[in-house]
């Protein structure tokens, strides 16, 4: 007679799924100066949980690991346990049935390693690192150290010139990163514990959108102080520095090689991301304080910048990064082969190219090959093609720059090694020739690219575009004789140059190309530090007040993301792409802000973090 099968009683794993994604919006929203011991002790406890209990390291060794971190972490552990945990950690690792046991181990000796100092304070001092407490997410995380939670309470009152100047307080360029900061300042917003994270980018586009920065009076400077600092380079971070000096009461000029103020912002960000008549709003306000003379078309060599470290009273260098790298392929000197920095340095001064009925192939997959690609496309080219040697997912540039360039017709050839660049009769390209590749073991924080068993690919291309980096033209400062190391300036913890007392560098001739916030945040500090070594200790009031804080609304709500306009229109022409937010989306925007600087972390004032 035959049995009759009853089916398992079936088990909602969607429940639990459910209940976990709460644990990865935790995850997401770890707030910034968490002691990184307490971290690595969560880590290795969920770690535990998850072990089956079949193999004796995973089962009896991850619970010592976590008694003795947890005695690390409470302060009351000597350095013979750090010895064990160490030796322990690696058993775990090596001997384990599965990944369970190996991550464990891992995570135990990768922290070790990682946070040296850390567990050291511990063990020895009995206390965290100095730094490590409580601190606002989004402003510890914007490198600028902007106070946020502020100026979006006031873009929420409808204050925009209170909300410009608030921002101004720490980034003379509001209009600037308004609309095109890499918004850094959102990874950490508590706000997605709940939802997302706030827009904070757009709130601020919809304060300078309504209301321009250079109809927002600046403070005024104080006292003159009799000083005169010179700032070889007119891009974000020498403008910063310049801005701020002159408000201190300090007299400042500043030499530019190119024909406007801007640097990369200007020569490296096509119109249609950043229009120059905005850009010229951040930098009409920087001038209007009154203290800052601009000589342009003026290069600095070895000689000058002699005579100007001999005559002025202080020097920050902040040239940026205005070469283009290249790189070692056949045919890379035939005609149509350009760097993406010339290209789009032609763009900032007004020369715009005409792709019309040609093919472009673009190498690279950053932020810069993304702009070399759209400009291509509103050149006229008749298809355009980025060529990169690694998967979609480890393009460096934004996931919102990629999606719309595909949203304007470029084909992404991704995991593709451009080998060579084949030439016609008269030594002008026609294809791009590259090796396909696959993707290998991580290297350096990334999956590395490998090459595959595969015939090469042809692309067509009367157009290649080099976007693999950019370079520092370092010489004429070198021949002076200031140090660097690959090019970029060696400084102190103070930015001051290496074999120098009063020359200051900073941005990306000081750290590697980065982004704009960046270089305004190193500007910033810059001008702190000159203003010290001139004997000067300024206090910069904005003259706004923080306005008192709502309750929080804690209802979920959809984020507002910026948009842009239909790509079959905004791939025709050089204006500006994104649609501006409403009033309703900005409103409901501000709203979702959870004050943190009153709530949660409490008040920072005393506690505010300084950066010098």
């Amino acid at each position: 007679m035959a049995t009759l099968s009853v089916a398992p009683k079936s088990k909602d794993f969607s429940k639990v799924s459910g209940y976990l994604d709460m644990f990865s919006r935790r995850i997401e929203a770890t707030p910034p100066g968490i002691c990184p011991i307490a971290v690595q002790a969560s880590l290795l406890e969920s770690e535990g949980l998850q072990t089956c209990g079949k193999c004796v390291p995973c089962r009896d060794g991850i619970p010592q690991l976590l008694d003795m971190m947890k005695q690390v972490m409470r302060c009351e552990a000597d350095e013979s346990v750090l010895d064990k945990m160490r030796s322990l950690a690696q058993v775990v690792r090596d001997t384990s049935d599965c990944a369970i046991g190996y991550v464990a181990g891992e995570i135990v000796l990768q922290g070790m390693d990682t946070f040296e100092e850390e567990y050291r304070n511990h063990v020895q001092k009995g206390m965290c690192q100095e730094g490590v407490g409580q601190t606002l997410p989004c402003e510890t995380m914007c490198p600028a150290h902007v106070n946020i939670p502020a100026y979006i309470a006031l873009t929420g009152e409808g204050d925009y010139a209170g909300a410009i100047n608030m921002i101004r307080k720490d980034n003379p360029y509001p209009t600037a990163c308004a609309l095109i900061c890499e918004h850094p300042c959102e990874t950490r917003c508590r706000r997605t514990l709940i939802d997302a994270p706030v827009n904070i980018r757009g709130i601020k586009k919809f304060a300078v959108d309504s209301l321009h920065a250079d109809q927002v009076p600046t403070p005024k400077p104080s006292v003159d102080t009799g000083c005169h600092i010179a700032v070889i380079g007119g891009g974000p971070s020498g403008m910063t520095c310049a801005y701020y000096l002159s408000l201190m009461g300090h007299k400042v000029t500043v030499f530019e090689m190119h024909k406007e103020l801007g640097g990369m912002m200007r020569y490296g960000i096509p119109a249609y991301r950043f229009p120059r008549h905005r850009l010229d709003e951040d930098n009409k306000a920087i001038l209007s304080t009154g203290n800052i003379e601009v000589k342009l078309e003026t290069y600095v060599g070895a000689e000058e910048m002699r005579r100007i470290a001999d005559e002025y009273d202080a020097v920050y260098v902040a040239i940026g990064a205005h070469a283009g790298k290249s790189l070692r392929l056949e045919g890379i000197d035939a005609k149509g082969v350009m760097s993406a920095v010339q290209i789009l340095g032609a763009i900032g001064d007004g020369d715009y190219p005409d792709f019309t009925g040609q093919a472009v192939a673009v190498i690279g997959g950053g932020n810069v090959a993304m702009d070399c690609a759209r400009s291509a496309v509103r050149a006229g080219a008749r298809e355009v093609t980025v060529a990169y040697r690694r998967r979609l997912e480890d393009m460096t540039a934004l996931p919102a720059e990629v999606e719309s360039a595909m949203q304007e017709g470029i084909e992404m050839m991704t995991l593709q090694a451009p080998v060579r660049i084949e030439t016609d009769e008269d030594g002008h390209a026609r294809k791009l020739i590259c090796q396909p590749q696959y993707i290998g073991p991580v290297k350096r924080g990334r999956p590395a690219p490998v090459a595959a068993s595969k015939p090469e690919i042809e692309i067509d291309a009367d157009i290649v575009l080099i976007a693999v980096g950019q370079d520092i033209v370092s010489e004429p400062f070198e021949e002076f004789g200031m140090k660097t190391e690959w090019k970029q300036f060696v400084a102190d913890e103070h930015l001051r140059a290496e074999g120098f007392d009063n020359i200051f560098v900073g941005g990306d001739c000081q750290t590697g190309p980065k982004s704009a916030i960046m270089a305004i945040g190193a500007g910033k500090v810059a001008a702190r530090n000159i203003d010290a070594y001139l004997g000067y200790d300024h206090k910069l009031d904005c003259g706004v007040e923080v306005p008192a804080p709502k309750p929080n609304d804690r209802n979920a709500y959809g984020r507002v993301n910026i948009a842009e306009r239909p790509a079959r229109e905004r791939k025709n022409d050089f204006e500006y792409v994104e649609v501006d937010m409403s009033l309703e989306e900005a409103i409901q925007e501000c709203g979702r802000c959870l004050r943190c600087d009153c709530f949660g972390c409490g008040t920072m004032e005393g506690g505010r973090v300084q950066y010098v």
